[in-house]
């Protein structure tokens, strides 16, 4: 595994986000096992933005000064970049062109939109695209931070087995919907 990790141009990332690795673009990927190829029944988690949700009117944030030094050094990384104050809108934007390079590679648009709450991200409700290949789901969007920081929402795109759950509700079904995305993109 080594081998192809450094063939891909890869390394082992620990303080963005815990035990992952750095992709050859700079993104992380967290997977199962800690094992990022060849392994198709794991879960897989690219993690490509992240939010910090500051209130600017909030004293009790004694944890931004520190985060945010944090959230510098990774904007000078290879892959990155940062924008303060950043608005849902440009949320929604850097989700947008994530999707439009999902749908260019496997051809298709997504089979749901939704604007959830889904996977326990914090801040406001920003949109998860939902796409099924016969074995695994892909979805597009927010999840929270499970890691050191847990301040963080993480802009995620998620290939898990459809064994996680592989029948998508119906799009009225808006409370099956957020359990159905939930099973899908955290561990």
């Amino acid at each position: 595994m080594a081998a192809e990790m450094q063939r891909r141009g890869w390394s082992w990332e620990h303080e963005m986000v815990c035990d992952s690795a750095r992709t050859g673009y700079g993104h992380i990927l967290c997977t199962e096992g800690y094992e990022p190829f060849g392994h198709p029944d794991a879960r897989h988690f690219l993690v490509f933005g992240e939010l910090y949700p500051v209130d600017p009117y909030d004293d009790r944030m004694a944890n931004r000064p520190w985060l945010e030094r944090i959230l510098d050094h990774w904007q000078q990384l290879p892959g990155w970049s940062g924008r303060r104050a950043c608005t849902d809108q440009d949320c929604e934007a850097v989700l947008t062109e994530a999707a439009h390079a999902v749908t260019e590679h496997l051809g298709s648009g997504p089979e749901r939109t939704v604007s959830s709450t889904a996977a326990g991200a914090t801040g406001p409700p920003l949109t998860h695209r939902v796409w099924r290949t016969p074995t695994h789901a892909l979805v597009l969007g927010p999840a929270a931070d499970n890691g050191p920081h847990g301040y963080l929402t993480h802009l995620q795109l998620s290939l898990t087995p459809l064994t996680c759950g592989p029948d998508l509700p119906p799009a009225e079904d808006e409370d099956g919907l957020t359990a159905w995305i939930n099973a899908h993109v955290d561990w």
